[in-house]
């Protein structure tokens, strides 16, 4: 009964600029100044929660890791883009309160929790976590249980911590309702929820869907800092001025207006992903770091691990950028291992050497070895590659070490859907895909096959040996692959 009288309440009330964070002409917020040049009002109770030791810490780690090997100026902060998301989830609500739409979004408490929730959904974030992340169940602990996604770790800060007294303090909602919001299928066991589900999902939506205010900022903030165009040709503006509640559904749509500026930047992350964060040699990077991962936690634990002793990151896990590094260098020099230390200080060290690339497939020209191979667990793509070390070693004058021969595949986890609801003026809703011959393509094909390719890694000496060896070194690869997969090997579980 309880709810059901704060729901009534709710909806009775009119829209208005509740919070302090909405209020325009409030002597109480300050401006914080973040590129290109977004002014981001800063209350209090918000300065309290950004001057935490969780918030300060992702000052000190990059937002796009690896990426800056090969776009230099790509080391802005996840506080930066923390700050970003928050901006444009006040955005947000300003214009949800000058449409006047009479619903549960309006309740101050969801929306305290909206704004908490996006100012501190990367505060789990670590080192390099998305490519370890990706590497799913391959970091085993045993009777400790794996590595804590991100996400919960961010749920743990809000219930015990300088985030959870911040919250106690200064804001209405409690950590559930923030929990909720980041990670709504797990509204099932939250016992203190103070909003409801159709607010939880609305928002969660508005932080996570296809098109939000997560991607609203990183596209623009990232290809800013990487120095290219293709994530900022989308008119912002005029997309978070289309943003509106879905009349039959609690989540974010968009009506008539923004829908070029929704193709356009449906479009501009399709070529991000593209060029920057699957960029040949990020992926290159990114396979060999995996690959140190994978094999210096197995250390001296089956025998094909390089010797010595083994890593557990998720000790490494409060660590900034630097720190971290150091820690993995460390750890390669004391394995004595030759190949880890190269792999290691080819990203890490005074100069750089990374692994080339010697074949690649995507969903077009290559769409039998992408189909097997993406999605497969990391494990399983470790032993792919150490058969396919062997028939190269077959034909190369120098035996190459397995942990030489890196195969980068899409990760099991799949990229979120990008065909948002179009709004009419009668409020009925069509699929972005359905009325845009930009997105259809994209919308119903699915995204990852197009952006994400197949690749394998090796040494530059390698791939030049290989070369004097076949005019068709992809068709090559390709033969080898298949003759791996259809043989023992791939029936093999990892």
């Amino acid at each position: 009964m309880a709810r059901i009288a704060r729901v009534d309440w709710i909806l009775k009330q009119p829209m208005v600029a509740s919070l302090p964070e909405l209020r325009s002409g409030n002597l109480e917020v300050s401006r914080v100044r973040i590129p290109p040049t977004m002014d981001v009002p800063i209350t209090p109770r918000v300065r309290r929660l950004l001057d935490s030791a969780p918030m300060r810490r992702l000052a000190s780690l990059s937002q796009l890791g690896l990426v800056s090997l090969v776009y230099p100026g790509a080391t802005h902060s996840r506080l930066e883009h923390s700050l970003g998301v928050y901006a444009n989830a006040v955005s947000l609500l300003r214009r949800l309160q000058d449409q006047g739409r009479q619903s549960e979004v309006a309740d101050p408490v969801a929306q305290q929790a909206f704004l908490v929730a996006a100012l501190v959904h990367d505060a789990g974030h670590w080192p390099f976590c998305h490519p370890i992340e990706d590497m799913g169940n391959a970091l085993d602990y045993c009777d400790e249980g794996p590595i804590m996604k991100h996400e919960a770790r961010v749920d743990a800060m809000l219930t015990d911590g300088p985030l959870a007294s911040c919250l106690a303090k200064d804001w209405d909602c409690s950590a559930d309702d923030v929990s909720a919001i980041l990670c709504p299928n797990t509204i099932g066991r939250r016992r203190r929820l103070q909003i409801s589900p159709s607010s939880i999902s609305f928002y969660a939506s508005c932080l996570s869907g296809p098109i939000d205010i997560d991607k609203l900022d990183y596209l623009q903030r990232d290809s800013l800092h990487a120095g290219v165009p293709y994530g900022r040709n989308f008119d912002a503006e005029r997309l978070i001025g289309s943003l509106v509640q879905h009349p039959h559904e609690p989540r974010l749509a968009i009506n008539e207006k923004g829908r070029t500026a929704a193709e356009m930047m449906v479009f501009g992350r399709y070529v991000m992903f593209s060029e920057v964060y699957w960029h040949h040699t990020v992926r290159a990077a990114t396979a060999m770091l995996q690959r140190v991962i994978f094999e210096l936690h197995y250390a001296g634990h089956h025998e094909h691990a390089v010797q010595g002793k083994s890593i557990d990151v998720r000790h490494w896990a409060n660590d900034d950028d630097q720190q971290w590094i150091e820690r993995l260098r460390t750890a390669a020099r004391e394995s004595q291992d030759v190949t880890m230390i190269q792999l290691v200080e080819g990203l890490f060290g005074p100069t750089r050497q990374l692994l080339k690339r010697v074949a690649q497939f995507n969903a077009e020209s290559g769409d039998s070895i992408h189909s097997m191979l993406a999605r497969k667990p990391y494990n399983w793509l470790v032993g792919c590659s150490n058969y396919l070390t062997n028939r190269m070693n077959d034909v190369l004058t120098k035996p190459l070490p397995s942990s030489l021969v890196l195969i980068d595949a899409p990760p099991v986890k799949l990229e979120v859907d990008i065909n948002i609801d179009v709004i009419d003026r009668s409020d009925r809703s069509m699929k972005l895909g359905d009325v845009s011959p930009v997105a259809s393509v994209l919308a119903n094909r699915q995204f990852d096959n197009h952006v994400k390719r197949v690749r394998v890694f090796v040494p530059e000496s390698v791939r030049s040996e290989l070369r004097r060896s076949t005019d068709d070194l992809n068709g090559l690869i390709s033969r080898w692959l298949l003759e791996v997969v259809n043989d023992d090997f791939g029936s093999m579980e990892f």
